[in-house]
């Protein structure tokens, strides 16, 4: 009983001085960049010393990589809840794309980070391959929930696929114009406009052929 408290101490202090480094490492990225940052530069903003920093990650790309993978996994929380409580497969399909836009709304720090744009422009610079295709694959399971409300509406794979991606560029679109404050310049709200498209969306899927994703 003694060793499964003390296990369990232990896990719970790991976890916490984990959270720590990730936290340490935003802020780090976010003033320096992915390529400016350094693990030395992130475990003086941690508290601790560097050699502390390696017995949790590898190198400061797996410090950024864990850091989006938590991130990705809270969006795919987010978009899963608002799907389980709408009713109907249109209704599903709208709430977890507008369940994505909002985590980024209210999230912008988030949005960096999953855009890269902590790491000097938009694209996946300083990661490895391996870790790219891990992070591409847990945006693709946030996204499900609309993929698979496009399919109960009754479009077949490759439609489905075509209006999940459409829904993600659309909201990636808006949610740029509205993190640079763009969007100002029309006197419209992201938010409105992306419930707009969703409601196309649904359309396209339950009637093939009716209305065509837009292209971006």
């Amino acid at each position: 009983m003694a060793r499964g408290a003390s296990e369990q101490r232990r896990s719970v202090v790991a976890a916490m001085k984990r959270g720590i480094i990730l936290e340490a490492a935003l802020r780090v990225f976010s003033t320096e960049g992915l390529h400016g940052a350094s693990v030395r530069a992130i475990a003086k903003e941690a508290g601790y010393a560097p050699g502390a920093i390696y017995s949790y990650f590898p190198s400061k790309e797996h410090i950024y990589a864990a850091a989006l993978g938590e991130s990705l996994t809270r969006l795919r929380q987010v978009t899963e809840t608002a799907a389980a409580s709408a009713d109907s497969a249109a209704d599903r399909l709208i709430s977890a794309g507008v369940a994505f836009f909002d985590f980024y709304d209210a999230n912008p720090r988030d949005l960096d980070l999953g855009f890269y744009l902590f790491g000097g422009g938009i694209e996946p610079r300083g990661l490895s391959e391996e870790l790219n295709r891990e992070l591409n694959t847990a945006l693709l399971t946030a996204l499900e929930p609309v993929r698979l409300a496009a399919q109960a509406l009754g479009a077949d794979t490759d439609q489905a696929a075509m209006i999940t991606a459409d829904a993600f560029a659309h909201a990636t679109g808006l949610l740029l114009l509205s993190h640079t404050r763009r969007l100002n310049l029309f006197r419209l709200q992201a938010r409105e406009l992306m419930q707009q498209h969703l409601q196309r969306l649904v359309e396209s899927a339950t009637y093939p052929g009716s209305v065509a994703p837009s292209r971006h």
